[in-house]
């Protein structure tokens, strides 16, 4: 059980996922917020995720509210060099790391706005992903414990 200033933190990945799928991940794990990380969320190559259908979709079919936010993803330029197999994943891990930091997030957001909420990025698994690297930043910046589920 959840202490009242205990914060849970999922993720979750469009990439390679059915929209069936992907809605009933976040309705089953009870999300409240998705909050979409992506630094390109329009795009048509995002299917049923595009940012003009999101809020649609995730209020209709997971019962949450969604909240674009482009200050949680990557910087163009940070985004293209790893694309681009210019920076190795380890580099890009700095470098967003640095970049969050630089913009203030784990004091931009706050503990109860994101408490069971969802970053959301098109990245299949976390593993090489800034929603994973976001959320474990909040967890080391914050006092609160911060539990992150990658759903």
């Amino acid at each position: 059980m959840m202490s009242d200033q205990d914060v849970k933190v999922f993720t979750i990945g469009f990439t390679g996922s059915s929209a069936e799928h992907f809605f009933e991940r976040l309705r089953n794990a009870g999300v409240k917020k998705v909050i979409d990380t992506r630094l390109w969320a329009g795009s048509q190559l995002a299917g049923f995720a595009r940012k003009k259908d999101l809020p649609y979709f995730v209020k209709e079919l997971a019962g949450a509210n969604y909240e674009y936010r482009e200050d949680l993803a990557p910087s163009k330029e940070i985004l293209k060099a790893y694309k681009d197999e210019k920076m190795s994943w380890e580099d890009y891990e700095v470098q967003y790391i640095d970049l969050i930091h630089h913009r203030n997030i784990a004091n931009v957001l706050r503990p109860d706005e994101v408490n069971e909420a969802c970053f959301l990025c098109a990245c299949k698994t976390e593993h090489h992903c800034h929603r994973r690297l976001l959320a474990g930043y909040l967890q080391k910046e914050w006092d609160a414990p911060v539990e992150i589920i990658h759903l």
